[in-house]
C-alpha cells in the first residue's frame, strides 16, 4: 500500500515532464519528417551535417551524445536513401560522414517543418532560446555531478 504522504509523485518528477514533453516535440516532428523520409534520430544527425560539415562518426556520437554502435545504423539508412556518403580519412580506422547534393537541398523542407513545431510551441524567441540554454546548462551540471561521482574514491 502506497502512503498518502508519498514525496514520489509522477506530477512532480522533473524527469517525467523533459520526457512528456520530448514525447510531445517528436510527434509534432514525426509526420513531417517521415513526408520527408526521415525519422526524428536521423534528422538529428542530418543538423549536425548541415551545422558541422564533414563529420567523422565518431565525432558525429559524441556530437549528439550517444555512442558510435547508435549512429553507424542511423548512418547506414541515411546513405541508403541518397542524403549521406561515407568515405574512409588519411587514417583508414576514420569514417567520414558527408552530405550528399540531396542531402544539401533536404536542409530548406526540413527547415519548413522545424519552423511549424517551433510555432507549435508557442514561445516566442527569447523564450525558446532561454529554455534551451537552461536545458543546455542542466544536462551539463548533471553530466559534471555524474563525472564527479566517478572520480570519487570508493
Amino acid at each position: 500500500m502506497v502512503s498518502k504522504k508519498s514525496r514520489l509523485r509522477l506530477d512532480d518528477q522533473l524527469c517525467f515532464a523533459l520526457y512528456a514533453a520530448t514525447n510531445a516535440l517528436v510527434r509534432a516532428y514525426r509526420p513531417m519528417l517521415a513526408e520527408l523520409g526521415l525519422t526524428y534520430p536521423q534528422y538529428l544527425v542530418m543538423l549536425a551535417l548541415w551545422q558541422d560539415g564533414t563529420t567523422a562518426i565518431h565525432a558525429l556520437a559524441e556530437r549528439l551524445q550517444l555512442g558510435s554502435n547508435a549512429v553507424t545504423p542511423l548512418v547506414d539508412k541515411l546513405e541508403a536513401a541518397g542524403f549521406v556518403t561515407r568515405t574512409r580519412g588519411a587514417d583508414r580506422r576514420v569514417v567520414l560522414v558527408a552530405l550528399t547534393e540531396v542531402g544539401i537541398q533536404l536542409e530548406a523542407d526540413v527547415s519548413a517543418a522545424q519552423q511549424s513545431v517551433v510555432c507549435r510551441t508557442g514561445l516566442a524567441d527569447r523564450e525558446l532560446a532561454d529554455l534551451r540554454q537552461e536545458l543546455k546548462d542542466l544536462s551539463e551540471r548533471i553530466a559534471a555531478a555524474g563525472a564527479a561521482t566517478l572520480d570519487e574514491p570508493s
